[in-house]
């Protein structure tokens, strides 16, 4: 049977969401490994409490609006909404563990891209932040906007999980019940980002933020983030 356009969607959801995408995410823990250090993610039910707030506080304020309107705007192919989306990424990292998060990971997924669709990769214009990038992956696929960030905060999650399960730690039963739970939260949160335009999208996460600032010179640490 020949692959159908719903086929070829849902496969390249699922190769995006990938934890094996080589970008560099399974090196960052995005603040978990500091709230643990803090005693904030110390126990299964904590660190899959530490991980739900960030996905509702962070990820759905943020991330997942950037990647949502920069996909419409790379179908569009104004260069002008990218750039706009792409500056606001880099002045609301607010630690140079975010900064360098976000710039890195950018970076490798162009150079990804250059070896798997050369010609969407040559769109680009460097540097491209992560959020921005990961929308210029997926926009030639025929996935909906609200399947691209689902697909999004899955991989997220998986990422997440592996971080806190090493850095807890947990069992791999604990980490699957968490990530559970996050998959439930998912829909609510993608709606939510859906719903923001420009002047309700933020980034303004304090904790994460002091914890990102002291994970920089935090004694022993896995992740770089």
């Amino acid at each position: 049977m020949a692959t159908t356009p719903t086929d070829a969607a849902l496969l390249q959801l699922m190769w995006m969401a990938s934890p094996a995408l080589p970008v560099g995410a399974f090196s960052y823990s995005e603040g978990i490994e500091s709230a643990v250090d803090a005693g904030l993610a110390v126990t299964e039910a904590s660190a899959g409490d530490w991980l739900v707030e960030q996905l509702h506080m962070t990820l759905a304020r943020a991330e997942l609006p950037v990647i949502a309107q920069a996909l419409i705007a790379w179908r569009a192919a104004d260069a002008g909404r990218i750039a706009e989306l792409n500056d606001w990424v880099l002045r609301t990292r607010e630690t140079s563990e975010q900064l360098q998060q976000t710039e890195q990971m950018g970076r490798s997924m162009i150079e990804w891209l250059k070896s798997v669709q050369p010609a969407v990769a040559a769109r680009a214009p460097q540097p491209l932040t992560y959020p921005v990038a990961w929308a210029l992956a997926i926009c030639a696929g025929a996935a909906t906007v609200r399947e691209a960030l689902l697909a999004c905060a899955f991989g997220w999650a998986e990422n997440m999980i592996q971080a806190a399960v090493k850095s807890v730690p947990l069992g791999q039963s604990a980490g699957q019940r968490i990530l559970a739970r996050l998959a439930a939260e998912m829909p609510a949160a993608v709606d939510h980002a859906l719903a923001l335009g420009d002047d309700e999208r933020q980034a303004f996460a304090p904790m994460l933020a002091i914890l990102s600032a002291r994970h920089e010179t935090q004694y022993s640490r896995l992740f770089r983030s």
